[in-house]
């Protein structure tokens, strides 16, 4: 008996350790949902889906709004890719991640369009929508009305660069919408998504996006990070014909965005998409979806960067645990990003020099969806 109540005592305390080691975990979790979805960029099926009409801080996926804008503008031809792209004080003012450029310096489009989706810099987002509208206030007008065109029925945007600000949000529902209408509207402007870096002078600037390079098919979009927003990524991939985006929110790493990306799209790469529901057939839901969800004590306290710290490895990698995602063994294939002669030269923080970028080549376009 004495034997069997010890042992039961220890199979009480046990279970309390493991209740306790679970609350752990749980607290260790951002609070608010994370939202994420897989679709497929022709048929529109949907294979994975949560809380996709939850509405969250864009970050730096507010730059593929922006891109997309600009794209609309050079269709109806207002400005080229060759055109001037001018840094105004406005611009120059707006904090990292940045090209440091001065009021002043000026670039091609095409350039700047590589600046902003390769590096994601402020200073540039905000350059390219004073040079497409006139004005910063002008451009984001223009964002709002592209968005409400294309149907994003549940984003807001109040800048060009996702920097934290009121009343700017999105969905993952809607940029799902916004990276399928940019895939299938601009297929000439892809490669700009899908480099795996550029170089300014001497200095080398890799693609913050760690599945380009590394996932068979990758060939895009965007990341984006701010502490309310967690880390942020909208994926794509292309294998046998088949394209497919995902969209991640929340993600608690870099490593962590990335990894769960690749299962989206290798998942959506792989099944059947018979019984899957259309992206337009699914009606909003989820109690929260009108307040926009706000993850920063989880994402930006001293426990979880300690803890992303210890995800690094000791040439200060992000740690990758995705089976679907391998190393570069080569050299980066970089592209070109300089500033317009006579626009001055990179200095000690390495902002663009040098000469002319490439412009993409221009297919028949392709008809916009309805969603």
């Amino acid at each position: 008996m004495n034997k069997v109540n010890r042992m039961g005592g220890w199979g009480r305390r046990f279970a309390i350790l493991a209740a306790s080691c679970a609350t752990l975990m749980s607290s260790m979790l951002p609070a608010a949902a994370n939202p994420r979805l897989v679709v497929d960029v022709s048929s529109l099926k949907v294979y994975e889906q949560e809380d996709i009409f939850q509405r969250w801080y864009p970050a730096s996926l507010t730059k593929l709004m922006t891109a997309y804008t600009a794209f609309r503008a050079i269709k109806a031809g207002r400005l080229t890719i060759e055109s001037p792209v001018v840094m105004s004080k406005n611009a120059a003012a707006e904090p990292a991640s940045k090209m440091y450029l001065k009021p002043g310096q000026a670039m091609t489009l095409d350039s700047a369009f590589k600046m902003m989706l390769i590096k994601s810099a402020n200073d540039v987002a905000v350059a390219i929508g004073e040079t497409v509208a006139g004005s910063e206030p002008a451009f984001v007008d223009m964002m709002n009305a592209e968005a409400r065109r294309i149907g994003m029925t549940s984003s807001h945007f109040v800048n060009p660069n996702g920097l934290p600000a009121p009343g700017q949000y999105t969905t993952a529902r809607d940029l799902a919408v916004l990276a399928i209408t940019i895939k299938r509207e601009f297929p000439q402007y892809a490669p700009y998504f899908a480099y795996e870096g550029f170089q300014t002078g001497k200095k080398k600037v890799p693609n913050y996006n760690m599945l380009i390079g590394r996932f068979d098919g990758a060939d895009g979009m965007k990341t984006g990070f701010i502490c309310a927003s967690g880390f942020n990524q909208v994926s794509s991939a292309t294998r046998n014909g088949r394209s497919v985006v995902s969209v991640v929110l929340g993600a608690d790493s870099l490593g962590g965005r990335a990894d769960e990306s690749a299962r989206l799209l290798q998942m959506a790469l792989t099944e059947s998409s018979a019984s899957k529901p259309g992206l337009g057939e699914i009606a909003p839901y989820g109690e929260t979806r009108d307040t926009v969800a706000d993850v920063s004590k989880e994402i930006c306290s001293a426990h979880a960067a300690k803890v992303r710290s210890e995800g690094r490895d000791e040439a200060g990698r992000q740690k990758l645990l995705s089976p679907f995602i391998h190393q570069i063994d080569r050299p980066l294939r970089l592209v070109s990003a300089e500033l317009l002669p006579g626009s001055g030269s990179t200095d000690t923080k390495g902002q663009v020099a040098g000469g002319q970028g490439d412009a993409a080549n221009v297919p028949i376009p392709v008809p916009r969806p309805t969603f």
